[in-house]
């Protein structure tokens, strides 16, 4: 490998562990907020503690959408510089079509967690905007964001077992 297809694996290494953790925990923190198995709020929640989730939840978008982006690049950089070819490597083509199929989604995503931001940082304090637009991002594309990570995971899974791998002539004609 390379020292750039090297370099590119670190990175996909580290920004997927903050984009994957970050995912989660924003969730964990997400429905804190909402009564379980719905989209509705919780009523005892003090105006505060429902401001602060708001603005963890704003934050994390912003660390999440960075080390996607950083994913995205340092996915295509390893694509490109590695020496592994697709036809021979079905795991690694398996891979990148679960992680870039999704692209759209995310970029869509991507928008509402900046208007989630820049509500939190030069829009008003109003509880309902958040409201609507955290609902907004739960329910958006009716869960096709859910099947996107339930991709990921699978594309890990893939990673680690390597199906349709070829095995190269050479290692064969010594057997």
């Amino acid at each position: 490998m390379s020292t750039k297809s090297k370099i590119a694996l670190v990175v996909i290494i580290i920004t997927a562990i903050f984009w994957l953790g970050g995912i989660n925990i924003r969730a964990m923190v997400g429905y804190y907020l909402l009564q379980v198995g719905t989209l509705d709020f919780k009523p005892v929640l003090h105006p505060y503690v429902e401001r602060a989730v708001f603005s963890l939840v704003a934050q994390s978008s912003i660390v999440i959408d960075v080390a996607y982006i950083c994913l995205w690049i340092a996915g295509l950089v390893y694509l490109r510089t590695a020496k592994l070819q697709l036809k021979e490597n079905g795991w690694l083509m398996i891979c990148a079509i679960l992680f870039y199929l999704f692209t759209p989604v995310e970029i869509y995503t991507m928008i509402l967690d900046f208007k989630m931001w820049h509500l939190e940082y030069l829009g008003s304090d109003d509880l309902v905007e958040f409201r609507k637009l955290f609902i907004h991002r739960l329910a958006a594309l009716s869960g096709v964001p859910m099947i996107a990570l339930l991709s990921y995971y699978t594309a890990i899974i893939v990673v680690v077992i390597q199906p349709l791998r070829r095995k190269s002539p050479d290692i064969e004609s010594k057997s």
